[in-house]
């Protein structure tokens, strides 16, 4: 029997987004703009490697350094991609007085203060609200999280303009049609659902509105519109805060019957 054919959308989503070990040739603007609405499920499928390994850990380790181990590879499978883009953004929104040179300034390579204090911040609060996470909660919270963080991607993709005249985000931007973005937010909300039930839907709007909110600072902050930087700094921020959120969800006596 042959092959089933996977669509090309998918494999440049995956490729983009992962380090995972397929083909790492060209990837045309085209498949990049047809893997949009795929971004939710490759985050779904790194939620599922990183849930299998938090269940892998927990049998050896306590809840902290699992958890410590869980956030690590959270950074490795993703080839540190969206951690960048986390740096830039931070030094650029934070560190420039004009539109322009903070848009400058995220094209420097070099990392300044408010880098790695964004990147400290982030891993940090990642962790604590990861080792605080148990029970039922806990394995579902991990999948959610990088499945919200790429839809946020989307979001902002299509909701928002690009800030540059070049750059990669505008492959993205071309392709970012309300169409797709609909279909990556039904993915990204219905698998959402499917793994925390109602207090799931709860957890993908709140991470999902803020994330808008964080958008629009950012873009009103670089004279209107967003850059790819920001693009994976949404995606590190929507990760931290939906674990965060699933800590207080986790915290009330209903969410642990629906979830169970």
């Amino acid at each position: 029997m042959g092959r089933v054919p996977c669509p090309r959308g998918f494999l440049a989503a995956l490729r983009f987004l992962t380090i995972a070990p397929i083909d790492r040739g060209t990837v045309s603007p085209e498949d990049l703009s047809a893997g949009l609405p795929y971004f939710p499920v490759v985050g779904l499928l790194l939620g599922l490697a990183l849930a299998a390994l938090d269940a892998l850990l927990g049998l050896v380790l306590p809840p902290f350094p699992a958890s410590a181990l869980v956030v690590a590879a959270m950074v490795l499978l993703t080839g540190g991609l969206h951690l960048d883009g986390l740096a830039d953004a931070c030094d650029g929104l934070f560190g420039g007085h004009t539109p322009e040179r903070r848009r400058e300034i995220m094209r420097d390579t070099a990392r300044g203060t408010y880098a790695m204090a964004g990147i400290m911040l982030v891993l940090l609060v990642k962790w604590a609200a990861l080792a605080s996470l148990g029970g039922a909660v806990r394995p579902w919270a991990i999948i959610a999280a990088p499945l919200l963080g790429r839809w946020t991607q989307v979001l902002a993709l299509t909701a928002f303009p690009y800030a540059r005249a070049e750059g990669l985000g505008v492959a993205f931007k071309g392709g970012a049609t309300a169409g797709r973005a609909v279909a990556a937010g039904f993915i990204a909300f219905g698998a959402a659902g499917l793994l925390l039930r109602a207090p799931g839907l709860w957890l993908a709007g709140v991470v999902t509105f803020a994330a808008w909110l964080l958008a629009r600072w950012a873009s009103a902050r670089l004279g209107g519109g967003l850059t790819g930087d920001v693009y994976g700094a949404l995606s590190e921020v929507a990760e931290a805060l939906a674990l965060t959120v699933a800590v207080a969800m986790a915290g009330t006596a209903l969410v642990q019957v629906m979830v169970w």
